[in-house]
């Protein structure tokens, strides 16, 4: 450890607004009167381990070709190739912006004397899908993105990476991605929305779903619910609370794979072109010291990463994508240790949807940077992690200014919103490997209510805003689970919907699917093992009494040991819905949403 902490110290001085108007929109290359006329054979220089077998020598006369017509000149071919990941996509407004943030990414990799190519991924976006069956390919989505990150990279050579992310599920792939690959990388968030505004109020996404409840039960009109549909995305970035896009960009900086306030800056501002342009100059600082994702992505490092989601009072979605990042850079990350590390980490920040605050705000205040020095200085974070500014967690804190005395968002460490975790990791009868409850403390840590059982998401979704669902219940739905669905839907539809029709917190909600970073109430998802593997949850009746204890991490329901096995033997696997397909395929080789949900397993000898 001592060896790689001497290995760089990078300085990565901000850019001003006239310096970033004046670069190039494109990569950049080499003027004409430069280039040479014939390639040399060469030697394989330690910073093109992976280029030069590419490029170099005679023999590989057909690969530079091909390449001269993409942009190379003659001396671009002895220089790093910089690989630069772009999630761009007119899909979504999380990345309808993020090709102009690549090109700036590979500006900056140019500049420091390497050659950039950029390159496309998908994406897809869980707002739009929400509630409908293309929900399904959601959480595939992110197993589809990390898998071409690695196939493009490994195919072409690239000797570094930037990759650049602006969603809920590409970017904890785009870390699989780059942590699979072992180059040196650097990621980059592509920045948060800026809030709409209405009646005076900024608002987001999650206010127009929770809008969908409150005209249910007649609160609004289907003119005001249309008001607030128009005014609530502004413009391009992700979704605008700390919801899971939010959530992972900061956690991801936390891990040290980004550098410092990448988290916190908005989609369309001078310092997220700076950033980017900076991203592609440290990845050739990296490359030069050799220093590699899995030697930043460590066990220490991932708990800073889940200390930070916490005291941001963070997303469910974060249990799963942390475990998938671990498992991708073999580190051993267990349900385990979200129960070890949230018991001695506080809820700080005020944050929507259980807060008030928007990302926004929070980036006024300072941004991440002022809430991790006060957990460093508090002990709660590992300070000697390495980061991709080559220096550690605690060298890039050393300078870092606390929040201005006026601010309400974040909380003293002596006066959290929450002393231990809101992600509570809860076993019992209904949950024997384990499932993530998100209790913020408002609805209180113990509900017992009678399970309404439904097999989908649009068959509760329909009886909430019939009204059907009442004080009491316990909504179950189940089949939703990586193998079940597939693809492990988010309930933001229903949860949204109870916390519109005022249900908040008399109804809870119990599945093997997942949440999404905007919902909020009683809610316990991840069930494991799920449903149509034949878990306890399969075997659930209307009626039956739940208790979710979240102060003795427990979820049960009141049956014995007998009636469950007798309910178990009665049991029939529901048919398989996707034969063919990346459903299908995706549903063959997911693993249990306790182990991530990943289709990439480590290979025994």
């Amino acid at each position: 450890m001592q060896k790689l902490k001497a290995k760089i110290q990078v300085k990565l001085p901000l850019l001003s607004t006239k310096k970033l108007a004046l670069m190039p929109k494109q990569p950049i290359s080499a003027p004409k009167s430069a280039r040479r006329p014939a390639i040399r054979a060469q030697s394989k220089p330690a910073m093109r381990n992976f280029s030069a077998p590419v490029v170099d020598g005679v023999a590989r006369a057909p690969s530079r070709s091909m390449l001269r017509a993409v942009g190379f000149a003659d001396d671009d071919f002895n220089k790093p190739q910089i690989g630069i990941a772009s999630t761009w996509s007119q899909v979504t407004p999380c990345n309808m912006h993020i090709d102009r943030l690549a090109h700036q990414a590979a500006a900056g990799a140019n500049a420091a004397h390497g050659k950039a190519v950029v390159f496309n991924t998908i994406t897809v976006s869980d707002g739009i899908s929400m509630g409908t069956e293309g929900m399904k390919y959601s959480l595939v989505s992110r197993e589809v993105i990390a898998d071409s990150i690695e196939a493009v990279s490994a195919c072409q050579g690239f000797d570094a990476l930037v990759a650049i992310g602006g969603c809920d599920k590409n970017m904890p792939a785009c870390i699989m991605g780059i942590a699979r690959l072992n180059r040196p990388a650097v990621f980059v968030y592509g920045g948060t929305i800026l809030p709409g505004r209405h009646n005076g109020k900024n608002i987001d996404i999650i206010t127009v779903f929770e809008a969908v409840g409150a005209h249910a039960r007649k609160h609004l009109s289907q003119q005001q619910v249309t008001a607030i549909e128009r005014a609530a995305i502004p413009g391009p970035g992700s979704c605008g609370g700390m919801y899971t896009a939010n959530n992972m960009a900061s956690a991801i900086e936390a891990l040290g794979m980004s550098l410092p306030n990448s988290s916190a800056q908005a989609a369309v501002s001078d310092e997220k072109s700076a950033d980017c342009f900076a991203a592609g100059k440290a990845t050739m600082r990296l490359l030069k010291a050799n220093l590699k994702p899995r030697d930043i992505m460590t066990k220490q490092a991932f708990e800073n990463a889940l200390t930070v989601v916490i005291a941001l009072g963070g997303s469910t979605n974060a249990v799963l994508h942390l475990l998938a990042m671990a498992s991708a850079s073999g580190v051993k990350l267990k349900l385990s240790d979200f129960t070890r590390i949230g018991k001695r980490t506080p809820v700080l920040a005020d944050l929507r949807p259980s807060g008030a605050a928007t990302m926004s705000e929070l980036i006024e205040i300072g941004g991440l940077q002022p809430l991790m020095k006060m957990l460093l200085e508090a002990g709660l974070l590992h300070g000697d992690c390495l980061t991709v500014t080559g220096k550690t967690v605690a060298q890039n804190l050393s300078r870092v200014k606390p929040y201005p005395k006026s601010q309400r968002i974040v909380r003293p460490l002596n006066q959290p919103i929450k002393s231990s975790s809101h992600l509570v990791i809860l076993y019992g009868n209904l949950a024997p490997e384990g499932a993530v409850a998100k209790i913020s403390g408002k609805e209180g840590s113990k509900f017992v209510g009678k399970a309404r059982v439904f097999a989908s998401e649009e068959q509760a979704l329909q009886k909430i805003l019939d009204g059907a669902v009442r004080s009491g219940d316990v909504v179950v739905v189940r089949y939703e689970g990586p193998k079940g669905g597939p693809g492990m839907r988010e309930m933001l539809s229903p949860t949204a919907a109870i916390m519109g029709r005022g249900l908040g917190k008399e109804v809870a909600f119990l599945t093997d699917g997942r949440f999404s970073g905007g919902s909020h109430g009683f809610v316990v998802g991840h069930v494991t093992p799920e449903a149509a593997l034949g878990g306890p949850l399969a075997l659930l009746k209307n009626g039956d009494t739940i208790t979710i204890d979240a102060d003795k991490r427990e979820v049960n329901v009141h049956l014995s040991a007998a009636e469950l096995r007798t309910r178990a033997r009665a049991w029939k696997a529901p048919k398989v819905k996707y034969k063919r397909g990346v459903l299908a395929k995706y549903a063959r080789l997911v693993s249990s949403a306790s182990l991530g949900a990943v289709t990439d397993f480590a290979q025994e000898n």
